[in-house]
């Protein structure tokens, strides 16, 4: 049973893969830290921050869906940024493709979940 924003197992998803990716951040060039690095991690923070404030307002259904909504556009900006790492040399592929992975199948959750969220 749900009780909290906190047993979704979106928000869990979301909130390790966003630690995991804030750490990943800090190992980019310095002038990265404060451009590319610092919009990845709003990029990854955005989508559990948007779970948690969208359950809050689960009795109006369409909040909580725009919520969603929000949350997987910020997985997609999150799949672009890796992109830009790994082009730029500061992801290799392995961890790329396992990042991009992850967020695909963590939108691909949140979607499930709008569609059948009632």
């Amino acid at each position: 049973m749900i009780k909290s924003y906190k047993d979704l197992e979106i928000y869990q998803l979301s909130y390790e893969l966003a630690l995991e990716i804030h750490q990943l951040t800090f190992n980019f060039p310095r002038s990265e830290l404060y451009e590319l690095g610092s919009q990845l991690r709003r990029a990854v923070m955005s989508i559990p921050l948007n779970i948690a404030e969208g359950y809050g307002l689960k009795s109006y259904q369409n909040a909580f869906r725009k919520h969603l909504m929000i949350a997987i556009g910020s997985c997609n900006e999150a799949m672009v940024l890796l992109d830009m790492t790994r082009d730029l040399g500061y992801l290799d592929k392995e961890k790329h493709q396992n990042y991009t992975e992850q967020y695909d199948k963590l939108g691909r959750k949140i979607y499930k979940l709008i569609q059948t969220w009632k």
